[in-house]
């Protein structure tokens, strides 16, 4: 886990002006705090340090459980444009009870149907008709995407305005400036701004959908496989209009353990490749042609198989997803789950995180245009060994989160232990009150101002 999310060494194009604009935070920091008043400030803190604890008590595998549980109970539907909301859910309900539903726009009017069981979809597809298509010939590839058509024998509704869309997209910075100033505090202006940016139930679980949606096409060679998101999606540091990244995870294909005892045992005939790079070369290859020719609303398939991580790169147009596939990426899912604990211990640590990225940018510091830029997973890494390195760290390291581990939490993958403890409430925080706003002027700001970036790196392991 060390080569992946313990260390990062800062030799990045950025880092000269970090350092400059952090060198100009100070005065900039005392002027703000002279002015400000912090009226809510114990209030504040107090409110921050009883939300971070009550999402304390969520477990990361069980959470990700759930919602590919739901994701695998629901549909998605592309509207007519003038839908009307009754009507709409008394057709769908007709085939089984809906859990849950929220409309959307991406090219498009959008609805996810959450059923209460999978069998209301069997219903429902079982009313469904391959449409004729003129002068061309349809793949009849029967998924969870559907289309909502009028048929003529009913009246269309011009009620469309009724719907409530769920915003996808992040608000520009004109408009998330007006918001800010309207805070009271520095304190609440972060907060404001990670609960503008922040990924929303209703996208999370688009994106699991979205994952399912894929797994239904790999799942014709591989049945028991799972595509799973991890990144920004599930680590709790995502933000809106974020990418997906998923990967498809074959470990849990029955027959890789059999037992023994009986003198004589089946195996399956398989292909052999050359190497485990190979293999996931050529299981990527196939998917990613599936997904091309018969991926509804799959487009601009790309298959980037000669990267360090093999992957295909594809637009999903009805939820406005870009989205990156890999294989067997464990990895990265459990950096995911590092982060997601970091960001649960303490709801300060996503504020912070969420302020410094959105400062990073506005700043040119990162970019979305790949280059030798400092990324954001390295502005987290930053915050997170800021924030251990406190008087009263906020968060322990990562020595300590495998110390707490039960056995069954133990991980090894490709030599590195990659253990974290699962229950939440085995850690023990120092008592911290710091505000959101010393930490950010007083302290980030001021501490990474000086930092000898060409010469030093670090790493959260241990402090």
């Amino acid at each position: 886990m060390a080569a992946c999310f313990g260390m990062c060494r800062l030799h990045m194009k950025g880092a000269e002006r970090f350092v400059k604009l952090g060198q100009k935070s100070d005065l900039r920091a005392r002027r703000i705090f002279t002015r400000a008043t912090f009226v809510t400030k114990a209030q504040t803190v107090k409110k921050t340090l009883q939300a971070g604890a009550s999402a304390r008590k969520e477990s990361f595998s069980a959470l990700q459980e759930e919602r590919r549980e739901q994701a695998e109970r629901s549909v998605l539907i592309s509207c007519p444009p003038n839908i009307n909301q009754k009507k709409f859910l008394d057709y769908i309900s007709k085939h089984g009870h809906i859990e849950n539903h929220f409309f959307y726009q991406s090219y498009g009017i959008y609805a996810v149907v959450e059923f209460s069981t999978k069998e209301s979809i069997s219903a429902l597809k079982a009313n469904c008709t391959i449409p004729s298509v003129q002068h061309e010939a349809a793949v009849p590839f029967k998924s969870r995407l559907l289309s909502l058509k009028w048929t003529g024998q009913g009246s269309q509704s011009n009620a469309s305005n009724t719907l409530k869309f769920q915003k996808h997209l992040p608000i520009p910075v004109s408009e998330l400036t007006q918001h800010l100033c309207k805070q009271e505090s520095i304190d609440q202006q972060l907060q404001c701004l990670t609960d503008l940016y922040q990924l929303t139930d209703e996208n999370i679980s688009l994106r699991f959908l979205v994952c399912s949606l894929l797994r239904d096409i790999a799942a014709a060679y591989f049945p028991e496989c799972i595509i799973r998101p991890f990144g920004s999606t599930i680590n709790s540091f995502g933000k809106l209009g974020c990418d997906l990244d998923m990967f498809l995870d074959l470990d849990g294909i029955s027959g890789l353990n059999q037992r023994k005892g009986s003198g004589l045992s089946l195996e399956y005939q398989v292909k052999q490749g050359t190497s485990e790079r190979t293999v996931t070369q050529s299981i990527l290859s196939v998917i990613g042609e599936c997904v091309d020719q018969f991926g509804p609303g799959c487009v601009g398939v790309q298959k980037i198989l000669n990267a360090r991580c093999p992957l295909v790169r594809f637009a999903h147009q009805p939820s406005g997803f870009q989205c990156d596939l890999t294989a067997n990426n464990r990895v990265a899912m459990k950096s995911s789950e590092l982060l997601f604990v970091y960001g649960k211990l303490d709801a300060r640590v996503r504020h912070l995180v969420f302020t410094i990225r959105c400062w990073a940018r506005v700043h040119s510091i990162t970019s979305s245009i790949p280059g030798a830029w400092i990324t954001n997973f390295s502005l987290t890494v930053l915050v997170l060994f800021f924030l251990q390195c406190r008087t009263q760290p906020l968060l322990p390291t990562l020595d300590q989160l495998r110390d707490l581990a039960d056995p069954s939490d133990q991980c090894i993958i490709e030599g590195n232990d990659c253990t974290v403890v699962s229950d939440l409430s085995k850690i023990k925080l120092q008592k911290n009150t710091d505000t959101l706003a010393s930490v950010f002027w007083e302290g980030f700001l001021l501490h990474f101002g000086v930092w000898l970036w060409g010469f030093v790196f670090i790493q959260i392991h241990e402090y």
